[in-house]
């Protein structure tokens, strides 16, 4: 028997041995372009899905190659520091945010004072943007039998609240990012927001420019612009200059960014850096089966 081993077969060896090698290498580190800047919401990990710690998503956050977790208050960034991670946006402390927001001029003083000692909190931490939200439609935003504000009412209050806060948010170097979100879902109290009122793109995306500061602008989360609108890459283009952070999910569902979902996020990542946005792209899905796989999968359907 011919023991020798022809030229041809130890290339063919190699080139084995390489790609098996390259393989290894992707299923352990699932950010390879380097061309989108990660982060991870706090709440979808440490709220729900598994619970874990903030230390533990910290934890398997570096793990991934990603440096921001997102969406915590300035007294959990001492957690962010000990891990050597930095937080992209930070979360806001007013007492249900989502309903109590700009658009009613009673919550003006207070949203005002609290999210300007966020502000200063972001300020020397060094995270860059703060979430806010234009508030419920009902002028008792626990009741809708109390009447509604109307739009125009609620965008002229909000551009006032938001240019007030402006002044601050400028001389510290914070964005103020105002969120758009989905007014359809009422499967889940994160999945949806029946009642809030800045559910339109176009209604919000005019409130930004009319207050028309550097340091206020629109979280364009992906999910819920699915939602309510759809065309996201048309519409990224249109908000580009006003956008200033983004957030991601699977729909329907808010669930992992997989193959049982919508959304076609390789595009929309690709977009994203053809209007050159160079902020920080959030995962924000709900867990549904193991979490840290489930970050994997998104983060490498995002690293386009």
């Amino acid at each position: 028997m011919n023991h020798s081993v022809s030229r041809r077969e130890m290339l063919a060896a190699g080139a084995a041995v390489a790609v098996t090698g390259l393989a290894t290498a992707q299923e352990k580190k699932p950010i390879m372009n380097n061309r989108i800047k990660h982060s991870i919401c706090s709440w979808c990990f440490t709220s729900a899905g598994e619970k874990w710690s903030l230390d533990k998503l910290c934890e398997v956050t570096k793990e991934l190659g990603v440096t921001s977790v997102e969406i915590v208050t300035p007294d959990q960034f001492g957690s962010l520091t000990k891990h050597g991670l930095t937080c992209a946006i930070s979360s806001n402390t007013m007492p249900g945010v989502f309903k109590t927001g700009f658009n009613n001029t009673k919550y003006h003083d207070e949203l005002v004072e609290r999210t300007s000692k966020v502000i200063d909190g972001c300020a020397e931490f060094g995270c860059k943007s703060v979430i806010a939200f234009s508030g419920y439609k009902w002028k008792n935003p626990n009741d809708p039998k109390s009447g509604e504000i109307s739009l125009a009412e609620g965008a002229e209050n909000c551009v006032k609240g938001l240019k007030r806060l402006a002044v601050h948010a400028e001389k510290k170097g914070v964005t103020v990012c105002i969120e758009h979100l989905n007014t359809r879902d009422d499967s889940h109290p994160m999945k949806g927001h029946p009642g809030y009122q800045g559910d339109d793109l176009d209604w919000l995306a005019k409130i930004v420019r009319d207050v028309g500061s550097p340091r206020v602008k629109l979280l364009f989360d992906i999910y819920h612009v699915q939602i309510m609108h759809g065309d996201v890459i048309r519409r990224l283009e249109q908000c580009k200059d006003i956008i200033g952070h983004i957030h991601t999910a699977g729909n329907p569902g808010r669930g992992e960014l997989d193959d049982t979902q919508e959304i076609n996020y390789p595009p929309i990542m690709k977009k994203l850096l053809a209007i050159k946005y160079e902020g920080f792209v959030g995962q924000e899905f709900i867990p549904t089966r193991d979490p840290k796989a489930g970050l994997i999968e998104a983060l490498r359907v995002c690293d386009v």
